[in-house]
C-alpha cells in the first residue's frame, strides 16, 4: 500500500496492527474498531493531579513518561493476575482491553501535556472545549484535542501523520523495550512507560526535536536569505566541520520514501 492510500482501509487485513490502523481512519467501516479506541478516555483524577504537579519547564517526554506510569493503576491485566481470577491462556483479553484502553487515555493526556506546556494561559482561555468528542474518530479526536481547528485538513494530516508512526518498524528502541518489559506479563501500562522512556532519547524519538532546532538554526543563519543550494551546503559543511552531525541523516529510514520500511 502506498504512502498516498494509507487513509483508505478497503485494502487492509484485519490483523492486530491493521485493526488498529483502521482506528485512525474516518471510514465507515472502521467506526467499531474506532470508537474501541475512544471508549476508554476516562482519566483519574490522581492522574491530572500527578501531572500538574509537574512543572511546565520538565520536557514533554518526560511528563508523558510519568502520566503513562500514573494510569498503571487502571490495568484489569494487572487486576486479573494479583486476583488470579483468570487462567494464563485468557490473560489476553484485559492486556487487550488495556492496550484499547491506553490508546485513548494516551490521546487525552499526551495533547493535555501540549497544552500546558506550549500554550500560554490567554491562548487555553480563548479555546473552545477541547475535551475528547464521541463522534470523531481517533485521529480527529487527536487534532480537536491538541486545539487545532476542525478542519478535514488537519484531521486528514493528523490522519496520515499517525498512521505512518504506528506502521513504523518493531524493533526499535521503544518497540524492543515495550515488548521486553511486556515478556515479563508486566501490563501495557508499565511496558508502554518503558517504550516512551527509550522513544525520549537523542538517537531514537528525540531525534525529532534534534532535526527541527537544527532546521531552526538554519533558517537563523540564512537571515532571511532565499535557501540556494550553495548556501545550504555550506552550512551542512559548517555542521560537520564542527564536530556535529545533521540530525536525521545517515538513518536508514530515509533510504526510501515509505517510512514504514
Amino acid at each position: 500500500m502506498s504512502v498516498g492510500s494509507l487513509p483508505s482501509v478497503s485494502e487492509i487485513d484485519l490483523l492486530s496492527k491493521a485493526l488498529y490502523a483502521l482506528s485512525l481512519s474516518s471510514s465507515s467501516s472502521s467506526s467499531s474498531s474506532s470508537s474501541s479506541s475512544s471508549s476508554s478516555p476516562f482519566i483519574p483524577m490522581h492522574v491530572y493531579h500527578t501531572l500538574d504537579s509537574i512543572p511546565t519547564s520538565v520536557h514533554p517526554m518526560t511528563q508523558l513518561v510519568v502520566t503513562a506510569a500514573a494510569l498503571q493503576p487502571t490495568s484489569r491485566l494487572a487486576r486479573a493476575y494479583q486476583e488470579k481470577s483468570l487462567k494464563k491462556q485468557d490473560l489476553w483479553k484485559p492486556a487487550l482491553y488495556d492496550a484499547l484502553s491506553l490508546i485513548a487515555k494516551n490521546a487525552v493526556m499526551a495533547t493535555r501535556i501540549f497544552q500546558r506546556t506550549f500554550r500560554s494561559q490567554g491562548e487555553k482561555e480563548k479555546e473552545k472545549d477541547l475535551s475528547p468528542q464521541p463522534h470523531l474518530d481517533w485521529a480527529a479526536n487527536f487534532a480537536h484535542m491538541m486545539g487545532f481547528e476542525s478542519r478535514r485538513e488537519h484531521q486528514e494530516l493528523f490522519r496520515l501523520y499517525l498512521f505512518l508512526h504506528a506502521d513504523h518498524e518493531g524493533g526499535n528502541v521503544s518497540a524492543h523495550s515495550a515488548h521486553v518489559v511486556g515478556s515479563a506479563l508486566a501490563d501495557p501500562f508499565l511496558a508502554f512507560t518503558a517504550g516512551m522512556a527509550g522513544l525520549a532519547g537523542p538517537l531514537h524519538g528525540l531525534a525529532n526535536q534534534e532535526c527541527l532546532n537544527w532546521l531552526l538554526e538554519t533558517h537563523r543563519q540564512l537571515q532571511g536569505e532565499a535557501p540556494t543550494k550553495s548556501r545550504l551546503t555550506q552550512i551542512a559543511q559548517d555542521t560537520l566541520a564542527s564536530g556535529r552531525v545533521i540530525p536525521g541523516y545517515g538513518h536508514a529510514v530515509l533510504r526510501v520514501t515509505d517510512p514504514r520500511s
